[in-house]
């Protein structure tokens, strides 16, 4: 495939195959049993179609952009795949936008969140099955760490692959995951009380404490 040529779009199998796994490894890494669990999937799951789309079906916000992209870059053909990086490009970047510093801090947040699912899900899994608090692991760095996960992934999509409809979505997802994390503690706290309370007392939401990673590594 020409990434340097309009032929970059208009490819809706890469659109499918694309979404698809990343919903699919989400999926395994979640493994969804709760109308909230499956609530998380689904939002996660339409910002990455909605990136996907753009990406290599339509693009959408280059289309809706086109005035000032071509007043103020009037020698960048937009529609090339290599160009539909708008960070790259808008930033001066040089070079192939493939291995610059933002693609690159991109795959590293995306690998990061992926490892966070799959590590969370091991300890949640785990204090289900024997019905206790999930406290160890990344559980005893901070409450939310699957919510979390989705945050950076979607982050670390949005620094590789800028777009309209996830740069709305995307703190619109941030506000409702924070939402849920909030009702999922009104349920831990109606099932062990004081013990849930003290936990949340010492360990942090979202952002852990940084004496604690210090004290880890």
């Amino acid at each position: 495939m020409d990434h340097g040529t309009a032929s970059a779009y208009g490819l809706w199998s890469l659109v499918i195959i694309n979404s698809a796994i990343f919903i699919i490894f989400a999926f395994s890494f979640t493994k969804p049993k709760t109308k909230k669990d499956w609530r998380s999937l689904g939002m996660f799951s339409a910002f990455i179609v909605a990136l996907f789309t753009e990406m290599y079906g339509f693009p959408l916000t280059i289309y809706l952009l086109s005035g000032w992209l071509t007043q103020n870059y009037p020698s960048v053909d937009f529609l090339s795949h290599e160009n539909g990086h708008l960070w790259h490009t808008i930033l001066g970047l040089g070079g192939n936008a493939h291995f610059d510093i933002l693609h690159i801090l991109s795959n590293v947040f995306i690998i990061l969140g992926f490892w966070l699912l799959a590590s969370s899900w091991n300890v949640l899994y785990k204090s289900q099955k024997e019905g206790t608090l999930a406290s160890t692991g990344t559980y005893s760095y901070i409450r939310h760490p699957q919510y979390l996960a989705f945050m950076i992934i979607m982050f670390g999509f949005l620094l590789q692959w800028p777009t309209l409809p996830t740069l709305v979505m995307f703190p619109i997802l941030v506000y409702i995951y924070v939402r849920l994390s909030k009702r999922e503690e009104e349920d831990a706290i109606a099932i062990f009380d004081n013990q849930y309370k003290s936990y949340m007392q010492k360990t942090p939401a979202f952002i852990p404490k940084w004496n604690d990673l210090i004290a880890e590594a």
